[in-house]
């Protein structure tokens, strides 16, 4: 009796050792590969962001399979199961099983770094500014979304000749902006703050919107259920209440955060207070149908007016640059780079269509730059370019798509080689723009550091020093 309790027991510490080692080993592949390759772009004067995306793409299902999603569990790179499995004792179907149910901890730590990203665009948004180009910002964001899925849905239907369903969800997919990739670009390229950062991050909030009320349309028409405005109406409804709340908050809630942090003397304050409030908006953001990613972004605008506002964008930096890595890393992962293949015969009709795509998406989000009256000088190429960027929102159409059944191989292969398109195309195109608009600007990791100046003020101000230079001056 003791002997199979003996076994079982190691058998358990042998499977915990192989979960252990797959978790922190997926963090170190991921670190030294995104920050090998962000060193590299830095000195190609071209955004991280970019590194972090093709450090994802090296190690992920189009290069060593270091790291793939949890559904590609079988293509994930020999050498290293077997490596978890002589090192746990354990066989390599229990590596691979662990590495499965694993991954959804992986995920939901990527979210938590686009939560903390978009939370950090908040919190550096002036609020008077977005509330003033606000009518821009809608201009945009219905022309970037009707634009793209008007010319996708005729040009699919009249000149590829496919299906309605099938040429709906290939235009919705084209409507939708990654708040996320744009927001770090523009926050790393020193524009965030002007005028047509606003426009963007605007816009960008308007099109996750109008790209949940798009989505709701096609999985309905997917699912054969009978089209109800009804629904669509509550969504539209609860999605004007959500951001005219959060507006309101903006402007009255700063100061009882401010009086509540006043109160609190425990370590860590801040932080803890911060993400109180973002888990609060991201929970009030899903509960009524929107994405918690828009909660995100109202949580920290609700904080900009805050006198602790500061104090809380240094706090929530450091987990911005460890978990939004890895929220970018597991995008390029994601991204299966042998569609594009030309010598692959079943490739050819996804290339064409990929082509048809991709123009169009480009062509339908920087049309929405000219879309808006301006009186000031307005870089409209810039607000085009910081629309265009499909990323994870192109990734999630293209999974619920796929789960559906609705797409053929090559309208998947086609939105997929569009979503990577226009996510890489647009770092690369705003990095060549910028600087005949708005100079270099200082890199996010940059930012991150405190200036000469800074340390000076710090090591002046900091209480130790104080009591010294009194004790001095008595003397």
């Amino acid at each position: 009796m003791l002997l199979p309790a003996l076994l079982a027991s190691v058998s358990d510490h042998g499977l915990e050792v192989a979960d252990t080692l797959i978790q922190v080993g997926r963090f170190l592949v991921i670190f030294l590969a995104a920050r090998a390759m962000a060193e590299l772009m830095v000195r190609l004067q071209l955004p991280t962001i970019l590194g972090e995306l093709v450090a994802g793409v090296l190690i992920g299902i189009s290069g060593l399979h270091l790291l793939v999603p949890a559904e590609h569990a079988a293509q994930l790179s020999g050498f290293l199961v077997q490596l978890v499995a002589v090192l746990a004792g354990v066989g390599t179907d229990q590596v691979r099983e662990s590495y499965t149910q694993s991954f959804a901890g992986l995920e939901q730590i990527s979210n938590l770094g686009l939560y903390a990203l978009l939370f950090l665009t908040g919190l550096e948004s002036e609020l008077d500014e977005l509330v003033a180009v606000g009518g821009q910002a809608i201009s945009v964001a219905v022309t970037g979304v009707v634009l793209p899925f008007a010319l996708g849905l005729a040009g699919l239907m009249l000149i590829f000749q496919q299906p309605l369903v099938l040429a709906i969800f290939a235009g919705a997919s084209m409507t939708a902006t990654s708040i996320g990739i744009t927001a770090s670009v523009f926050a790393e390229l020193g524009v965030l703050r002007q005028r047509e950062g606003q426009i963007v991050i605007g816009a960008a909030v308007l099109d996750d919107i109008l790209g949940i009320v798009i989505l709701a349309v096609v999985v309905a028409l997917a699912s054969g259920e009978a089209l109800s405005l009804t629904p669509i109406l509550k969504l539209l409804l609860a999605a004007a209440a959500f951001v005219a709340l959060a507006l309101w908050l903006s402007r009255t809630a700063a100061p009882l955060f401010d009086r509540l942090i006043d109160q609190l003397k425990a370590p860590g304050e801040l932080v803890v207070a911060g993400f109180v409030v973002l888990s609060l908006c991201c929970f009030g953001a899903q509960a009524i149908g929107l994405e918690a990613a828009l909660g995100a972004f109202a949580a920290g605008l609700i904080l900009s007016g805050s006198r602790y506002t500061k104090a809380i964008q240094e706090s929530v930096q450091p987990l911005v640059a460890l978990f939004a890595t890895v929220f970018f890393v597991l995008i390029g992962t994601r991204m299966d780079l042998s569609v594009l293949n030309p010598f692959e015969p079943a490739n050819r009709p996804g290339l064409l269509l990929a082509a048809f795509l991709l123009l169009v998406a480009i062509a339908g989000k920087l049309a929405a730059g000219w879309s808006y009256l301006s009186r000031e000088p307005s870089n409209r190429l810039l607000v085009g370019l910081g629309m265009m960027p499909r990323g994870e929102v192109g990734l999630i159409f293209l999974g619920l798509g796929s789960e559906a059944g609705l797409l053929t191989p090559s309208m998947e292969a086609a939105i997929l080689l569009m979503v990577i398109g226009t996510t890489f195309l647009a770092p690369l195109l705003l990095r060549l723009v910028l600087p005949r608009t708005s100079g270099d600007a200082p890199s996010t990791n940059a930012s991150l550091r405190p200036s000469k100046s800074e340390e000076h003020t710090s090591e002046l101000q900091s209480p130790c020093n104080l009591v010294c230079r009194l004790l001095l001056e008595k003397k």
